[in-house]
Order: C-alpha cells, then sequence, then structure tokens
C-alpha cells in the first residue's frame, strides 16, 4: 500500500502525490512496485536490498539517489518469537523522498498521528530521516516496556513451577533482546554516520541530535541491562529447578525405602525354614507389629536426616 503524506505543520495525508512530499511505501504490490521503480526510478538494487530482512543499517549514494536503512521494531504474531526487528528503507532524491518496508508495524502511523497533533514542521529529507531514527527508539523503549512485563509474568510462574515451559518462554524473550541489541547497534553506527557527513552537518537541529543520541542510547543500555539480567535470571531459576527435582527425587527414594522394610520383613518370615512363628497363631499379626514400628523409626530417620 502506498500513501501520500503533505507536510503542512505536521504530515497530512494526501490522495496524490505532490511536490516534496513523503511517499510512504508497505508491502507494496507488483504494481506499487512498478510506480517506485519505473516512475519514480528509484534504483532497483535499493528496492531488493530492503526486502532482505536481514538488512543491516547503513548509508548509501548512488546517482544522486540517497539509500538509509534503518533497524525498527515491530510485534510478531509468533509465540516463539513476539518480538522482532526489520529494515526501514528510506530513499530519497530532490524533492522525492520513499519510505519503504516490507512488514506492517505501528510506528510510521503513530509518527504521522505525533506530528499532526505537535504540528511538527519537517525541514528537510535529513530531518524527517533524523525524526524516524528518533520514533524508532522511542518505539524500541514502548516494547522493552512490554518485554519486561513477560519476564515478571514468566519470573513469578517459575517461583510456582518445575516444569520448562516457563524458562523457554525466558529464552523467547532472550532472542528478542539479542534482536534489539543488534539492531540498535546498526542503528547507533547509522546515527553516527549521518550526524558526520561534511555536506549536510552543518544543516542538523543540533537539539534533534541531541534527542535522537539520548534516546539511542538510552534503548541501546536498557535492552543490554534487561539481558544481562534474564541471563542470570534463566541460570539462577535453572538451578533453582535441577534443585527441586532433587529434592522431589531424594523424598521418592526415602519412601521407596520404607516401603521396601514391610516387604523384606515378610520375605524373611515367608521362607520354608524354621523360625519359631510358623505354630505361632499370632504370627501374621506379630509380623505386621515388626513392620510397622521398623517403618516407624525408617520415617524418623528420614526425617532426621532431612530426606523428607
Amino acid at each position: 500500500m502506498i500513501t501520500f503524506y503533505k507536510n503542512n505543520n505536521g504530515l497530512f495525508q494526501t490522495e496524490n502525490q505532490e511536490n516534496n512530499s513523503w511517499i510512504n511505501a508497505v508491502c507494496p504490490t507488483k504494481e506499487e512496485k512498478q510506480f517506485l521503480l519505473q516512475e519514480l526510478q528509484i534504483p532497483e538494487a535499493f528496492y531488493n536490498d530492503i526486502e532482505d530482512i536481514d538488512e543491516r543499517p547503513r548509508i548509501e549514494i548512488e546517482n544522486g539517489w540517497f539509500l538509509i536503512i534503518l533497524r525498527i521494531p515491530f510485534k510478531t504474531n509468533d509465540a516463539k518469537l513476539p518480538f522482532n526487528t526489520a529494515p526501514l528503507g528510506l530513499i530519497f532524491k530532490d524533492d522525492i523522498f520513499v519510505s519503504l518496508s516490507f512488514h506492517q508495524t505501528d510506528i510510521l502511523s503513530d509518527f504521522v498521528v505525533y506530528t499532526q497533533r505537535k504540528k511538527i514542521a519537517i525541514e528537510n529529507h535529513f530531518d524527517l530521516v533524523l525524526k524516524l531514527l528518533l520514533s524508532s527508539s522511542v518505539w524500541f523503549l514502548k516494547y522493552l516496556k512490554q518485554i519486561n512485563q513477560r519476564i515478571k509474568l514468566a519470573e513469578d510462574n517459575l517461583e510456582k513451577s518445575i516444569k520448562n515451559e516457563e524458562l523457554q518462554a525466558l529464552f523467547q524473550i532472550e532472542k528478542c533482546l539479542v534482536f534489539f541489541i543488534t539492531s540498535l547497534k546498526g542503528n547507533d553506527i547509522l546515527f553516527h554516520r549521518i550526524k558526520n557527513l561534511k555536506s549536510h552537518r552543518e544543516t542538523f537541529n543540533p537539539e534533534l541530535i541531541e534527542d535522537v543520541e539520548i534516546e539511542l542510547r538510552q534503548a541501546e543500555e536498557t535492552t543490554v541491562i534487561y539481558n544481562n539480567i534474564l541471563t542470570g535470571m534463566m541460570d539462577a531459576y535453572a538451578s533453582v529447578i535441577s534443585n527441586n527435582l532433587n529434592v522431589i527425587m531424594k523424598r521418592l527414594t526415602s519412601i521407596s525405602i520404607i516401603l521396601m522394610i514391610p516387604t523384606l520383613v515378610a520375605s524373611l518370615y515367608g521362607m520354608n525354614v524354621p523360625n519359631n512363628l510358623q505354630e505361632n497363631s499370632n504370627g501374621f499379626l506379630i509380623i505386621i507389629v515388626i513392620s510397622i514400628i521398623i517403618s516407624i523409626f525408617g520415617v524418623f530417620f528420614f526425617k532426621k536426616k532431612n530426606m523428607f
């Protein structure tokens, strides 16, 4: 789908392409692809690079076209990987600015609403790039809060369970954090390359540059902190689960030994050898009493040894 936005103290949707408008393409169809490649004449190599979900953040220049790829977070429907990142391509030249993404995200629509609410003006192409980079960092932090809630929920479940499902949930979250860390590091490198462009750095808004740097650093540091905490938590709970299993096995072993005592006593007196009870009418009762006394002694012994 292709959407056109016009800058007028905020980004407002228009029906057709206008001068200096932002062309936002999300999961383009074949006809829209032809529009981008043939009518706008953006390099096909740029289009193909953005289509690759593993494409790393970078900036390229070809025939006057700028290609900037940054990584943005999005929420998936995959229970095994609830959060992931995808490339967002920003292609611009003269009065043409195209954003291209092959994954549905909330970032761009939220950014448009934010510019309308705050009446934010877009000064130039690089100003829009930096504002989108800032928005992506904010969304990383939003998703990190949701990840933190999932960590707390899994932690509460682990305190009541010895199953592996909760550890697997933490492992899935850890994978999300690894993707976040990698993407944020790439975005940080990209940001510093943009900031140091000799031909444009004098035109950058210093306050915007500072805001982007702060949000990027905060998102990256928060992700690293969560990842370190999660790694330590997983190791600790893996030890707890193993210890709980050892306690259960110890109890079952103690119960098995105690249950073997009556069997042993009955086996000894059940042999075809004289035992002074074969003629006794109370022999069976005596064997039961002996078995119970020895079993009770075994229970007290194991309790004293903390085997129960």
